[in-house]
């Protein structure tokens, strides 16, 4: 077998990182469809299986197709390993059960995925491991909130939905300085338009069912980093618990990274048209999107990414009934609550992705009833923005 992916290049890396050609020559990856693998002999299985020489074993956590995704993923990071799971929610439960223990603690910021949020409060104190939420900025706070037993810093940069942008660097030389680590989910970005390792961060993680499949089929998720942390202790915590992608995930998110960062510079070129003529909509009171000059955290926005992305949100007035007048007032942009697809989609968050956790939570998140998200899609910009201008006026 060959291996291709040779090239030093983003999109080349994109295209052809981590294939590995068969006999049969093949032009695209092949899916590998098999539970199990064969060994040539009794003494293979056993240096595989005790870990002594590297192959396929079971699908579980050993599959070519899967390893395919980890390697293109981890070669656009710049990060030594990949571990591929199930959704984005397992990406972050691996990565605590596997490096996390009963008595650490957690600084999150506020603004992360509503299910992230639930996670911390909610299951990994069961374990012993608790967690204080602070403001993605607000770094005074974050300061505040370091403790003798913090071991990790998570944030999401930009946050859901506000698209608060967070200083990874600066981030992350206080996490070292307590010999803490920093997380950083890197959803919104991806690495086409953010790599935080480059700038401090330690792991990454994704889910690979938003921007990295592009598409809105399948759901999956991926922890990048060192070979340590990830390609070893993350990777022997999915081996053993089993929240594994499968092959076929595996092939879609790998045909999704070739076309990466051509979508998310239509995305972001979309965002900031939108974002821009929200602003001037009489129904809209606010515009969050860090394209916009006026947006808190432009300008490092502007340092630390390399396109602003193509998630918004707005605000309108009327609370809860306003906002959902929007909603329903809409022809064409997808009412759900996922993102990353080439379809624009629209959802109100205070009753969905944030709708589980408590109302004091949202009210320290800026999850206010009048919020709306959008995900901005790949159709013409013209066509969005007849659509919204149609649900305003209705609502």
């Amino acid at each position: 077998m060959t291996e291709q992916g040779k090239g030093k290049g983003f999109d080349t890396r994109a295209v052809r990182g981590g294939q590995v050609r068969t006999a049969e020559q093949e032009q695209s990856e092949p899916l590998f469809l098999s539970s199990s693998f064969t060994f040539d002999s009794a003494a293979q299985a056993a240096a595989r299986f005790a870990g002594e020489e590297p192959g396929n074993i079971y699908s579980r956590f050993t599959n070519p197709t899967v390893r395919t995704f980890e390697q293109r993923l981890a070669g656009l990071e710049g990060g030594q390993a990949c571990v591929a799971t199930s959704s984005g929610m397992a990406a972050i439960n691996a990565m605590c059960m596997a490096l996390l223990r009963s008595g650490d603690h957690v600084i999150c910021s506020r603004g992360v995925f509503g299910t992230t949020t639930s996670l911390l409060t909610k299951v990994l104190p069961k374990f012993g491991v608790h967690a204080t939420f602070v403001g993605p900025t607000d770094y005074a706070g974050w300061q505040e909130a370091m403790r003798p037993e913090t071991r990790l810093l998570f944030l999401e940069t930009p946050s859901n939905p506000l698209t608060e942008v967070a200083d990874i660097a600066w981030l992350a030389g206080l996490a070292h300085e307590h010999d803490a680590l920093l997380v950083v989910d890197n959803c919104f970005c991806t690495p086409a338009l953010q790599r935080p390792l480059e700038l401090g961060a330690d792991l990454i993680i994704h889910s690979a069912t938003k921007y990295l499949d592009g598409q809105g089929r399948c759901v999956g998720g991926a922890v990048v980093g060192d070979d340590k942390r990830v390609g070893e202790e993350i990777f022997g915590m999915l081996r053993t618990a089993g929240p594994s992608m499968s092959p076929f995930n595996a092939w879609v998110f790998s045909k999704g990274l070739e076309t990466l960062r051509l979508r998310m510079r239509a995305h972001s070129e979309n965002a900031q048209a939108l974002a821009e003529w929200l602003q001037e909509h009489p129904r809209v009171t606010r515009v969050n999107y860090p394209g916009l000059p006026g947006h808190a955290q432009h300008e490092l926005a502007r340092r630390q990414q390399d396109g602003f992305g193509g998630i918004l949100s707005f605000e309108v007035d009327g609370g809860r009934a306003g906002a959902w007048a929007v909603v329903d007032g809409t022809e064409m942009i997808s009412i759900t609550a996922n993102l990353g697809d080439v379809k624009s989609t629209i959802t109100h968050p205070a009753s969905t992705t944030h709708g589980r956790i408590s109302q004091e939570e949202r009210d320290a998140s800026g999850i206010t009833e009048g919020l709306l998200r959008i995900s901005v899609g790949l159709e013409d910009v013209e066509d969005l923005q007849a659509d919204l201008d149609r649900a305003l006026a209705a609502g």
